[in-house]
């Protein structure tokens, strides 16, 4: 039986505010008639003529070199299985999403209505002129098999089945570096399979050619182990088909060196974990269930090397490590297939990748000190940056290499520039920072809960495992709108007001008093305030009854703020609180400040903000390269307000010289690093890609910020307080649930930081 709720948030997610997940925007100027008769007719006739007399030049005027086709009949859908090509339009959709935000491909869905092996084919071919590239996806084994390997022999494109070779090249990967570290080798090891489907088939075929003996393959599929002699084998299933006699798993399992699970949840037994050979390489990837539990295989072998395909536990087999990058590689050099060699060299490119340092950003992440190639970890993170810098350039090489590529790829330092220039057109950020949170969810107090939208947030995070809600306000209110969200998972629900919670009141007010009774604070009035939440709520964290607070849907930024330095005031060393806004544009992350606190600070505190800031950029997992703005660059102004951003960078550059900052420089010459390096080579941002900016008043620093949300359509988290004692921050007057929600996995993950430090 489906939930219920989630099934309504699932049906609204692809319902609103339009329906579906993708959508076709223009690439070129459209706002003139000039630029409309230049787009169609009759200026679109040139580029018709150019193409009509050399082909490859659509890759020239077209977006053909950057498309995908994402094909499917829907015959073998995840978890679905076959339920026709209409019903599978969602799970395609979903898929280009993935290709556009791993690697900037443009994905378009086609469902075809045809079980015929000759009419899919033929209808492929037919469109095929159309795309860069085919992405066969949830397509029944045994047609699968012939459908790829016909599209691939008669089209001049890249053709991959995803389902077939995205998990054999994942896990190839994670078994070459787990051979290595249980020091065996692929010629010597037994390998058990279980599945005999597409993916189970591709993979095998792939760990052979890597040097896995057929002769110590075991396979078997519902009905046991594929052996030699068994009637009416398909020709996939023919070529695994053991001489071995054996003719169960339990028999199979007995000295194996590898298991490799495609098929159902929970059909190894400890046992027969037991009773495999010593360092036991176990890939359980059976969704969302393995074929056993990764607590139950731990605990039953010390020496186990395991891996699902489960994001809860580590090395998790995701296609989405192998697909996005494997055709951005094969577009950019215009392969016409993806061969054996350019799956292989995507193989050896994860395998190297898990051997490499880890990034700081993806340590933060996954809220691990320093990842390192080892059990836990024998293949990269899905979050790992460097996949689309290191990936492709392999993949493409592979194909020059092997002699299917047209064109040739000169300044490969270039092209990996390049790549990193598109892995900023997605939302990581915020997807990788949820993902932290859920690591270790804490106690935050959402001082607005009779709100419905700050309820919507707090129901999500409690769902989605990223934070524990504490609620507060009217409690027949929440009640109600609980009841209409169907929320019903038990949380804390308090009124500060009501007449029970007179003792933790009189409490709160005692410990207020006591800090601030040499700041004019007096007993009785302590006593007041906490019949208000926005002092109740902080009180809560300051006494560690809760980790962190949200607050300020409802009223306006320093009413809320004006409590909480009555409360929990600033950190230690800290004169003034500041905040950050997080605005997700196509170039990355952009770290804003002070966007809500200080009208216009001193020098002093300009610098001050700054320093906050950077360090608030780098629990990130973010260098800070900070540009102080001002309408003035380096002195070409002796006015007070570019004098004031000029003594700043002074203070910085004398107190914080490990800090890349300078100024004072305008935005253009901060953001446009050609630009900037060419005017002024002296700078410590020559040549760097700015990512912070620290603005000179607030009016500059809250305009800019807001521009950027309305105009352009960026997202923005914030704002983030910095400086302030306690795990607190205030929403923007209004904020949307989205941004509740970011907010709360901000409050969390400081929360985690404190608790390290």
């Amino acid at each position: 039986m489906r939930n219920s709720r989630q099934r309504r948030e699932s049906l609204v997610y692809h319902a609103k505010p339009q329906p579906g997940k993708i959508k076709i925007v223009p690439t070129k100027p459209y706002q003139t008639q000039r630029d409309l008769a230049i787009a169609y007719s009759p200026g679109v006739a040139e580029p018709c003529l150019e193409i009509a007399e050399t082909p490859t030049d659509a890759y020239k005027y077209t977006a053909k070199g950057n498309i995908v086709a994402v094909i499917s009949n829907g015959t073998a859908v995840l978890g679905l299985g076959d339920i026709g090509p209409l019903a599978s339009k969602p799970v395609m959709e979903g898929k280009c999403v993935l290709f556009k935000i791993f690697a900037d491909i443009d994905g378009m869905d086609i469902e075809v209505d045809t079980t015929d092996v000759d009419e899919f084919v033929e209808t492929v071919k037919r469109i095929a002129p159309t795309f860069g590239g085919i992405n066969l996806e949830d397509i029944k084994a045994p047609e699968a098999f012939e459908i790829e390997r016909r599209l691939k022999e008669e089209l001049d494109i890249p053709v991959m089945h995803d389902d077939q070779h995205g998990t054999a090249i994942i896990s190839a990967a994670a078994l070459i570096n787990a051979l290595e570290l249980a020091e065996k080798n692929i010629e010597d090891v037994r390998i058990v399979v279980s599945g005999a489907g597409a993916a189970a088939v591709s993979c095998t075929k792939l760990y052979k050619a890597f040097g896995a003996s057929a002769e110590n393959i075991i396979m078997l599929d519902s009905k046991g182990v594929i052996r030699k002699g068994r009637e009416n084998l398909s020709p996939s299933k023919e070529e695994f088909a053991t001489a071995i006699d054996v003719h169960t798993l339990e028999d199979a399992m007995v000295n194996a060196d590898v298991f490799i699970g495609l098929s159902i949840a929970d059909i190894v037994t400890p046992e027969m974990l037991q009773s495999m050979a010593a360092n036991p390489i176990v890939f359980a990837m059976a969704n969302p269930n393995p074929e056993i539990n990764y607590d139950l295989a731990i605990r039953t072998r010390e020496d186990i090397i395991m891996a699902t395909g489960r994001s809860d536990h580590p090395n998790q087999v995701n296609n989405v490590l192998g697909f996005p990058f494997i055709f951005r590689g094969a577009l950019d050099v215009r392969a016409t297939k993806i061969n054996e060699e350019m799956k292989m060299a995507a193989v050896r490119a994860l395998a190297d990748l898990a051997k490499e340092p880890v990034p700081e950003q993806v340590n933060i992440t996954y809220d691990i000190t320093r990842l390192a190639f080892g059990r836990e970890y024998i293949i990269p993170k899905p979050f790992d940056p460097r996949l689309i810098s290191k990936i492709p350039v392999e993949v493409a090489k592979a194909a020059i290499a092997s002699g299917v590529a047209q064109i040739e790829i000169i300044d490969w330092e270039k092209y990996e520039e390049e790549l990193m220039a598109r892995s900023g057109n997605d939302n990581k950020f915020i997807r990788s920072l949820h993902d932290k949170a859920k690591l270790n969810p804490k106690r935050v107090v959402f001082a607005e809960a009779d709100q419905i939208d700050v309820l919507k947030a707090a129901q999500f995070v409690s769902d989605e495992g990223m934070a524990y809600p504490i609620l507060l306000g009217d409690k027949e209110v929440i009640e109600s709108l609980k009841e209409e969200l169907e929320f019903d998972t038990e949380v804390p629900i308090i009124d500060p007001s009501d007449d029970d919670q007179q003792a933790r009141r009189d409490e709160f007010a005692k410990l207020l008093w006591s800090r601030g009774e040499r700041d004019g604070v007096q007993r009785y009035s302590a006593g007041v305030r906490m019949m208000h939440r926005n002092y109740f709520g902080p009180m809560m964290v300051l006494s560690g009854e809760a980790d962190a607070m949200i607050s300020g849907y409802s009223r306006s930024f320093p009413k809320v703020l004006l409590p909480v330095l009555e409360t929990v005031g600033r950190g230690p060393g800290i004169k003034r609180a500041a905040t950050m806004n997080i605005m997700m544009t196509p170039r990355g992350p952009l770290f804003l400040a002070d966007t809500a606190i200080n009208v216009n600070p001193t020098a002093e505190e300009l610098a001050e903000i700054a320093v906050m800031t950077a360090r608030e950029v780098r629990s990130f997992g973010y260098e800070p390269v900070m540009a102080m703005l001002s309408y003035s660059n380096y002195g070409s102004s002796s006015k007070p307000e570019a004098r004031k951003v000029k003594n700043a960078v002074k203070i910085l550059h004398r107190d914080h010289p490990d800090l890349i900052v300078d100024g004072e420089i305008q935005a253009d010459f901060a953001l446009n690093p050609e630009m900037g390096s060419q005017t002024f080579p002296f700078s410590k941002l020559s040549n760097r890609k700015v990512n912070t900016l620290i603005f000179p008043n607030l009016d500059s620093a809250n305009i800019t910020y807001k521009l950027m949300k309305e105009l352009h359509s960026v997202k923005s988290i914030g704002p983030v307080m910095l400086g302030l004692d306690k795990p607190i921050h205030i929403l923007q007057l209004g904020a949307s649930v989205e941004e509740i929600i970011n907010m709360t996995s901000i409050a969390v993950t400081d929360v985690q930081r404190a608790t390290k430090k």
